[in-house]
């Protein structure tokens, strides 16, 4: 398999599994507080974010191989973690509209799905890393 298709497979998988995941998730924590923030945070912005976290992530390990520069993964590793961290800041200051019920509930939600992405991206990886003779 060459390294863009492996790449690609890599990053597919990886958005699958965090797609479902978040999915998965926001109904769970929807239904256990009987909560809807479908208005704030629905299926077609978690797709969204998902895949441009996983277009991301593995464009950077693509160049990171594509260039030789394997050494440089605990860095990227380390920088995609801090920037899921980072990320976290946009929830906590995040405006509700007024007619949401519970708006102190939103970021148990949001928060968690910030770090999805990099943790199916990470979960993954091992099987598509190259296979050296």
């Amino acid at each position: 398999m060459t390294l863009f298709r492996r790449s690609l497979a890599h990053l597919v998988l990886s958005s699958l599994l965090s797609i479902a995941a978040c999915l998965i998730y926001n109904a769970v924590y929807c239904k256990a507080f009987e909560l809807d923030f479908s208005s704030v945070l629905n299926a077609s912005g978690i797709i969204g974010a998902n895949v441009f976290a996983a277009l991301l992530m593995g464009t950077a390990y693509y160049l990171l191989e594509r260039f030789n520069k394997q050494k440089l993964q605990g860095w990227l590793n380390l920088f995609i973690a801090l920037l899921s961290f980072a990320s976290i800041v946009g929830v906590f200051g995040m405006q509700l509209p007024l007619t949401i019920e519970s708006p102190e509930l939103f970021p148990g939600l949001a928060v968690p799905m910030h770090f999805f992405p990099a943790l199916a991206f990470f979960s993954v990886a091992p099987f598509f890393r190259a296979v050296k003779n």
